[in-house]
């Protein structure tokens, strides 16, 4: 079912989406405070979603907001920092039955919007401050994740060589910031840092879900249309299209398994089509088990564990992450190269072309199964300047031809290749290197 799309100005920099699906009986109602990633702010930003989360003046303390939860048939709250290209995004979002569901057709809608601005908006800050035991909690929890990073070695190798790939850039800021910042975060700057992104940051509130999102949007547009606001002006750092040279970094760790990144520039993508051309050739190359990479690195010449490939429109990057035995380095980066080669040179056939169109199309396909799934899908095409649905990308895919998929994959050069190398068993409480 096609989704219906809405999209409406509420204030200086502060928009409301609304995606309509009958098919579900819940509405996700989120609130995402979208700022430039900066050094200098990025872990104080981290922790706020997790504060505001806790409680608001209306619902000091955890009694009474889940009172007010219990009140709306059992909604739940939620909170998530996401990093979007060059944008740290601060979310936080509710989730709850649609108004027909409820007994004598109670507006559960409004009330579920009216808990989330003013968690947002007027959060328990007493004094310029927020609560210390709050913040001492929630500062710990931040300090905790980012540590935590590293025991997922696929994910930390790729980060690793994106921040490589992207050194110098707010693409290579990460998305929790770091540890001793994170550390010495005082309840007074959480609440100053708060202050300052509802005065300066862009707001986007999406609402997906069955319902009407009539209610929810005045809601909104009550809370933030009488905001003065001073929304920082966005701009966008360029994007290196070509690889100068390639970098290189090797980091010894015991772990039982070596990983390897390695981090490709796409090239300069005149419009839309170039850049579904280049989706459909990440998919070809390794975005699947019908993929280059899989059937020629990993089953035929055995040389990983697993290998996959995956383009980001927002840095115009494509990364190749394995994971491979320390003496299969050499050969399994030659072999990922040859590969991306032959997909240059048009060496796969009609099969495996329309066998990729299909894996792609039918991820695409499952993005309306949840409410997150939707709610993900078009915040991102916001920031894109898109409204594209699902279908309408899965639609154009099946247009692209194979002179358009060899002419992306020239495109396609060598960045910077991380390794994560193997030096023995695995200790648990390796620690993350600079």
């Amino acid at each position: 079912m096609k989704q219906k799309l809405d999209r409406v100005r509420l204030g200086n920099e502060v928009y409301f989406t609304s995606i309509q699906d009958r098919k579900f009986k819940h509405n996700l109602i989120s609130v995402n405070l979208l700022t430039p990633l900066e050094e200098e702010t990025v872990t104080v930003n981290a922790i706020l979603p997790f504060l505001l989360r806790r409680g608001s003046k209306n619902c000091p303390d955890f009694t009474e907001l889940s009172k007010t939860l219990c009140e709306l048939y059992g909604a739940s709250l939620s909170a998530d920092v996401m990093k979007i290209g060059e944008r740290q995004v601060l979310s936080c979002a509710i989730v709850g039955i649609d108004d027909r569901f409820a007994l004598d057709r109670e507006e559960v809608t409004a009330g579920c919007a009216r808990l989330l601005g003013e968690l947002v908006l007027t959060p328990n800050v007493t004094d310029g401050a927020f609560p210390r035991e709050d913040l001492e909690l929630e500062r710990q929890n931040l300090v905790d994740t980012i540590q935590a990073e590293i025991n997922d070695k696929r994910a930390y190798t790729v980060n690793q060589c994106r921040a490589l790939m992207f050194q110098g850039t707010r693409f290579a800021i990460p998305r929790y910031g770091w540890v001793e910042k994170a550390k010495a975060i005082t309840p007074e700057e959480a609440a100053e840092r708060h202050a300052r992104l509802l005065d300066t940051a862009r707001v986007e509130i999406l609402f997906v879900g069955c319902g009407s999102p009539d209610s929810a949007r005045e809601e909104f547009s009550r809370l933030f249309g009488a905001l003065e606001r001073h929304p920082a002006p966005f701009v966008p750092e360029p994007v290196t299209e070509t690889a100068a040279a390639v970098r290189e970094k090797t980091v010894e760790l015991d772990i039982a398994q070596s990983k390897m990144a390695l981090g490709f520039r796409t090239g300069h993508l005149a419009d839309k089509r170039e850049t579904d051309a280049m989706k459909l050739m990440t998919f070809l190359y390794g975005g699947s088990p019908f993929s280059r990479l899989f059937v020629h690195v990993r089953e035929e010449k055995s040389l990983c564990y697993y290998c996959a490939a995956r383009f980001d429109q927002m840095t115009g990057a494509t990364l190749v992450d394995i994971g491979v035995e320390r003496e299969n380095q050499p050969q399994a980066r030659a072999a990922i190269l040859e590969q991306l080669e032959a997909v240059a040179k048009g060496e796969f056939t009609d099969e495996e072309l329309e066998s990729a169109r299909r894996s792609y199309v039918n991820s695409l396909h499952s993005v309306p199964d949840s409410l997150s799934g939707l709610e993900s899908w078009y915040l991102t095409q916001i920031l894109l300047g898109r409204s594209d649905t699902p279908e309408e990308v899965a639609a154009a895919m099946g247009d692209i031809g194979r002179e358009e998929v060899v002419a992306a994959a020239k495109k396609v050069t060598l960045d910077t290749v991380y390794f994560l190398a193997s030096k023995g068993g695995e200790k648990e409480d390796a620690q993350d290197e600079e």
